[in-house]
């Protein structure tokens, strides 16, 4: 069990020991995207979904999880966040909101969970306040999108195609 790293020699769950590694700047982006009804993209963007501001209160939630990942993911450290910031942009053809959270810090572990726990809580939180209206909303396409900092140094994924 080598290869995977919060496993020790005879296979138990550890917290990775990062105590000989080097502060460096880390970065860290995300993306995901939720689909929808038309109708119910077209209330999120004209400010009329029933309990108010749907992507100022996804941005937040957002922020908010970035800071609580170690409490949700087990095996995560605390990571004291430098920045994190929050996009959203819509598909009106796909009827879609895509979520970019990029989160930073300097530290000696990166922050690649910090940006997808962001990611999945807004499209949660998009999910949460318009159910009323969009049962069948579908979560999707959570993942990251680039990294930098550290060991392995800068990683992006490549564009399809």
């Amino acid at each position: 069990m080598s290869e995977f790293t919060h496993f020790d020699e005879r296979g138990r769950a550890v917290m990775v020991d990062v105590a000989d590694k080097d502060d460096t700047r880390r970065v860290a982006v995300a993306s995901g995207r939720i689909g929808m009804l038309p109708d119910t993209l077209s209330r999120i963007l004209g400010g009329q979904a029933a309990k108010g501001d749907v992507l100022g209160i996804a941005r937040i939630a957002a922020i908010q999880a970035t800071k609580r990942t170690a409490e949700l993911i087990p095996l995560c450290h605390p990571i004291a966040l430098t920045r994190v910031s929050v996009e959203f942009s819509h598909d009106e053809v796909e009827s879609s909101i895509t979520c970019t959270v990029t989160a930073e810090t300097v530290g000696k572990t990166g922050v690649e969970m910090e940006a997808l726990t962001g990611v999945s809580v807004a499209l949660l939180t998009i999910y949460d306040m318009c159910k009323a209206v969009d049962r069948g909303m579908v979560l999707g396409d959570i993942q990251l999108q680039e990294k930098l900092g550290g060991r392995s140094g800068h990683w992006q994924r490549l564009a399809a195609g």
